[in-house]
């Protein structure tokens, strides 16, 4: 069944699942803190609201795609949850930090709003043409519920109910440190193996094929071989995501001698090059200090 669905965030993610919705036969109105945003939720078939509770007035479903954690919080006022109708669900598509998440699902709850997260793995490409993988946290009672709608921005194989509260995040943030730090060693190994005489592209196949090899390997690496940093999300957001997993193992009590020299690199990637674009801006740092570029 179609749901009035209120959309709160129209960037890069934001957008194409906008459009992916509306295909879908749902009822989407959208806010975004950009009003110049207006133009392409507009030429999507969404209607466009001047503030989150105004998208929020009488909606089935509130979806929110912002950039992190501190714009969730600042996004999502008492005001917003009570517009809802009732028996609402929230559905968080951020990725968030689960302690930040956890006191807006009170908030949410105070108002008699169901919650799920369902942070994405991909890129704006990915959202467009329906094949993000969702990382899906709460009830699985609510998710049944919310697969149909679910359905309408991925394909149910790619829809993963990871447990309870919370649960969706972290694995988000667990993938994004296992890719970040499958990045950072492979580079290392390729700055070695280079100056150790070995071709690159021979190297890459033979690693790509080994026990070692993985998608970072064989998907990602020709970007950067290319020249490409892939410039799609901003080096502060990996920093902060880092950082926030870290300190969950930290105050889980599992080893983090790996994520800690992961969260490391990126902050001094930070500090060389700024708050820009670039997910593989830590290799551009350890490219650097080699001296050479990863080209073949």
């Amino acid at each position: 069944m179609p749901s009035r669905v209120a959309l709160i965030g129209a960037g890069r993610m934001g957008t194409p699942l906008c459009g992916r919705l509306v295909s879908a036969g749902h009822a989407v109105t959208a806010f975004d803190l950009r009003p110049e945003r207006e133009a392409a939720v507009r030429s999507l078939g969404a209607d466009w609201a001047p503030s989150a509770a105004t998208a929020a007035a009488g909606a089935d479903v509130l979806v929110t795609v912002v950039p992190g954690p501190d714009e969730a919080a600042a996004a999502l006022e008492d005001a917003v949850f009570a517009a809802l109708a009732t028996g609402a669900v929230w559905i968080d598509m951020t990725s968030n930090a689960p302690a930040v998440a956890r006191e807006l699902r009170k908030r949410a709850g105070a108002h008699g709003v169901d919650v799920l997260e369902a942070p994405m793995g991909g890129g704006p490409d990915d959202a467009e043409q329906g094949r993000l993988r969702l990382f899906v946290g709460g009830s699985a009672d609510v998710l049944d519920r919310c697969r149909p709608l679910l359905e309408a921005v991925t394909t149910s194989d790619r829809i993963r109910h990871m447990g309870g509260p919370g649960t969706g995040y972290t694995t988000k943030l667990l993938v994004n440190l296992l890719w970040f730090g499958q990045a950072t060693a492979t580079a290392e190994v390729l700055l070695l193996g280079r100056r150790a005489g070995i071709d690159l592209t021979a190297l890459h196949g033979t690693l790509a094929g080994s026990a070692a090899g993985s998608d970072f390997i064989r998907r990602d690496l020709p970007a950067l071989f290319a020249g490409d940093y892939l410039r799609s999300y901003g080096l502060d957001r990996i920093h902060d995501q880092l950082k926030v997993i870290t300190e969950e193992a930290q105050d889980l009590g599992t080893p983090h001698e790996m994520a800690d020299t992961v969260l490391r690199i990126h902050r001094q990637a930070l500090e060389r090059f700024g708050p820009v674009d670039g997910e593989l801006l830590a290799v551009a740092l350890l490219e650097e200090a080699a001296g050479t570029l990863l080209r073949p």
